[in-house]
């Protein structure tokens, strides 16, 4: 017994979650935020222009300034249907937005903006719970399924102790500790003399699972810190140029307790796996946009926009442990815990954007917006090499993981996001405002995380569930009050998202095709904002 809870412990100090397509997905993705009048018009102002928040969808928006202002912006969410028993706070303060434009006129009719705003670009807050019938699958069932679908091989103890180390790199963490402390058939193989051996070549097989509960909990953020420079030609053309920083802070716990039965369905107990994972880092992205004006005599303008990949360079720490509170006494019934530190790097998709924007005379404005991102092209990257230059600087060779990069463009697919609202003026000092979004699926249906992706971050895995959120539905509105040099924007969103829960995949061994049951979790939210400016 001893041998085995050293050797699950020695092999687990290399455990994180693993660059997969899913973390990588969940990074790449970002909420409808910014100023109160942004988002009160659904974020459809793109072509409109004159907020601070087009900086970050298109920086042409900026160039639209006319004089010098900032603002500020906080706010507080509520995550609606938080279950219990959790943790955390389903309702919290939020700090949303920064900025300021400093406007200069360099002829009668033309401008040059420079511009700062800081926005939070994701918040990862979510409380979530699932539980379901496995139907005979189980955790180390998926692991044994690797080997009887030859994609590895189980690890065997020699006569001196040391282990083969004949795996694949879709031998993760998580079959390590099954294969070597928890799978087991509730049999030993005899040594020649007869006695019952715990560590020494055991009857490899699996228990069956009865049903399983999730418990989880994430907190967090991205903060986007953007720097423009924009300007008009004649008051018709209107040209930006933003550069982005991404702060990246994301924290989750979970909680992963599967009931075990035998091969007769007799209850034998429990097993928890419980997951503290945080990823911290940083990225950086280019934006350009355009506006133009074709008519001169009217106020309807175009937009277009494009921004590159952000270029994230990130570190996971992880802690894991494994409880066992089954019958079986294979392995260890005592906690097993270690965590580690991972770096790696991604890319996220190009982005593109369409918009169109119009005023009729001083009272109405009607914006649309139209994006699209490929999320089928994340590019995940390994990091192949390092250097320093003449001055001291540490660099990172990589190049792209061929295998992952595989199984996200069979994951994921292009998403389409439409933006549309309105302002309504019924006094020059008073703004009504509506707003509505549509966010398509980043997610393939059969999408899956899967259990034959070869690449080197598979060996880090230590889970096996995962999401596929479906599409995300916003509905916003808002008011606004200008008193002099002073402006007061209130607004209020309520988004609502679906998403399929999967404790694994659907796995096959000689015992048959197991599949598990899913479920459905929600990530429906109330957003109220509140924007302080002034113009100087």
């Amino acid at each position: 017994m001893k041998k085995i809870l050293l050797f699950s412990v020695s092999l687990l100090g290399g455990v994180s979650y693993a660059q997969d397509t899913y973390n990588n997905a969940l990074l790449s993705t970002s909420i409808l935020n910014g100023t109160a009048r942004y988002v009160g018009m659904g974020g459809a102002m793109d072509a409109l222009g004159a907020d601070l928040s087009v900086i970050s969808s298109n920086p042409a928006g900026i160039g639209l300034f006319r004089s010098s202002q900032a603002k500020l912006t906080f706010g507080m969410v509520s995550q609606q249907d938080a279950p219990s028993g959790v943790g955390g706070n389903s309702t919290y303060p939020t700090f949303d937005q920064a900025g300021f434009v400093y406007s200069m006129r360099t002829n009668n009719n033309s401008f040059v903006n420079l511009a700062f705003n800081y926005h939070k670009e994701s918040d990862f807050n979510l409380m979530m719970s699932a539980e379901g019938d496995l139907n005979q699958a189980s955790q180390n069932g998926l692991s044994y399924s690797k080997s009887f679908n030859n994609l590895i091989r189980p690890i065997y103890y020699s006569d001196d102790n040391v282990i083969s180390d004949d795996y694949s790199n879709m031998f993760n963490q998580v079959d390590y500790l099954y294969y070597n402390s928890f799978l087991w058939d509730g049999t030993f193989d005899k040594q020649s003399d007869g006695a019952t051996s715990d560590y020494n070549a055991p009857n490899y097989g699996y228990n069956y699972g009865k049903s399983y509960s999730t418990k989880s909990k994430t907190d967090g953020y991205i903060g986007a810190y953007d720097f423009n420079i924009s300007g008009n030609i004649n008051n018709r053309v209107f040209l930006g140029l933003t550069v982005g920083i991404r702060d990246v802070h994301y924290n989750n716990s979970t909680i992963y307790t599967e009931n075990v039965i035998d091969k007769d369905n007799v209850d034998q107990g429990q097993l928890d796996m419980v997951n503290n994972q945080s990823i911290t880092g940083t990225g950086y992205n280019i934006k350009a946009g355009i506006i133009v004006r074709p008519v001169e005599t009217s106020p309807l303008r175009f937009g277009i926009s494009v921004s590159t990949p952000t270029w994230y360079d990130l570190k996971y720490s992880n802690t894991l442990q494994f409880k066992n509170r089954t019958n079986y006494q294979f392995g260890t019934n005592m906690p097993v815990k270690t965590g580690e530190n991972f770096d790696f790097k991604f890319y996220t998709p190009w982005q593109f954007g369409f918009s169109v924007g119009t005023t009729i005379e001083d009272y109405l404005a009607l914006g649309a917006t139209y994006e699209y991102a490929d999320y089928s092209s994340i590019n995940t990257r390994i990091v192949t090499g390092g250097y320093y230059s003449d001055f001291g600087d540490y660099y990172e060779d990589t190049s792209p993981d061929r295998e992952m990069n595989r199984h996200t463009k069979n994951t994921l697919k292009g998403v389409h996001t439409i933006k549309l609202g309105t302002e309504f003026k019924p006094d020059p000092s008073l703004a009504v405002r509506f707003g509505y979004n549509f966010v398509s699926p980043m997610y393939k249906e059969a999408g899956g995380r899967s259990a034959d992706v070869d690449s080197p971050y598979s060996f880090y895995a230590s889970s096996t569930d995962y999401i596929n959120w479906k599409e995300t539905n916003r509905i916003t509105c808002g008011i606004g009050y200008v008193w002099d040099k002073l402006t007061l924007d209130v607004s209020y969103q309520y988004s609502s998202q679906k998403g399929i829960y999967h404790p694994m995949v659907d796995y096959e061994t000689e015992d048959g095709y197991f599949s598990p049951n899913t479920t459905t979790v929600k990530n429906n939210r109330h957003y109220l904002q509140m924007t302080v400016g002034y113009q100087f």
